[in-house]
């Protein structure tokens, strides 16, 4: 079943801030129906599923969060960083909010997070993983990578230095040039804004240095619930090859290659990934 494109007046956005421990969390939801829930990558932060909300909210209501310590959530807890706790925050979440989400969608790392959810949450939810980062990284880059993650994150004014350096567009375009996506300037804007954020860059930080995959990576094959891979030809960051072989692994996954886009395929083409939401959440 396919999805309009959006119309020329957009539904509005509902930003809120609701406070669940340990967390004051930073929500937009949209639309209305049955409900799914989207998370955002490491470094980002809920402004990068908007276009896909705005075209799923004619037969969905969307909600997205800020990850703790990203965007305009604001940590409670400097040790719940990593994969299980935030899974276990989010979860606390829904449950204090009444969300019954039919479908979990994330990005990046945040469909690892979907993952652990899908486990958590039960009751038929099903998973929809963009340029999902299922792997952890190998040999030497696999032990330096979180060390040196971790010990920017404990060293003082480390998160002022690295925001204060990317203060210019100059230094966030090739930054997201890396990723394998055009975006334009209107799209890319969201992003300067959030690496001049000393706040969100320490949350970035954090996340890198408490980072684990090795549990989630054990527990693929027991996980039940259908899952949507969505993988960009072009990404640069995330190997695609990776979501084969975890789907691979699965016992009810599958994994859709989009040709031409990168990393951030859910900014570059949102109407295209809302489509392949949508049909997978109504089993179309």
């Amino acid at each position: 079943m396919a999805v309009a494109a959006s119309p020329p007046r957009s539904p509005l956005l509902n930003t809120t801030q609701i406070k669940c421990r340990p967390h004051d969390w930073r929500v937009d939801s949209i639309g209305s129906g049955p409900e799914i829930l989207a998370l955002h990558g490491t470094g980002a932060s809920r402004h990068s599923w908007h276009g896909v909300m705005r075209a799923l909210s004619h037969r969905f209501r969307v909600i997205a969060l800020d990850l703790p310590g990203h965007g305009r959530t604001r940590l409670g807890n400097r040790l719940r960083s990593g994969l299980g706790p935030m899974a276990q925050d989010i979860a606390a979440l829904i449950e204090q909010e009444g969300w019954s989400p039919k479908a979990v969608l994330g990005h990046s790392a945040g469909a690892a997070i979907a993952l652990r959810l899908a486990q958590k949450l039960k009751g038929g939810l099903r998973v929809v993983g963009v340029n999902p980062a299922l792997q952890p990284f190998h040999g030497l880059a696999g032990v330096m990578f979180p060390v040196a993650a971790r010990l920017m994150a404990m060293t003082p004014g480390a998160a002022t230095f690295l925001s204060r350096s990317m203060t210019h567009r100059d230094r966030v375009g090739p930054l997201l040039d890396s990723t394998g996506s055009a975006l334009s300037k209107e799209d890319a804007d969201p992003y300067l804004a959030l690496f001049r954020s000393q706040s969100h860059v320490d949350g970035t930080l954090l996340m890198m240095a408490q980072w684990k995959l090795d549990g989630l990576m054990a527990d693929l094959p027991g996980i039940a619930a259908p899952c949507l891979f969505l993988t960009g030809s072009n990404d640069k960051m995330v190997p695609p090859v990776s979501a084969v072989e975890a789907a691979e692994r699965m016992t009810d996954a599958r994994v859709l290659s989009l040709d031409g886009f990168g990393h951030l395929v859910h900014e570059e083409a949102p109407d295209l990934v809302a489509q392949h939401i949508c049909d997978w959440v109504t089993g179309a």
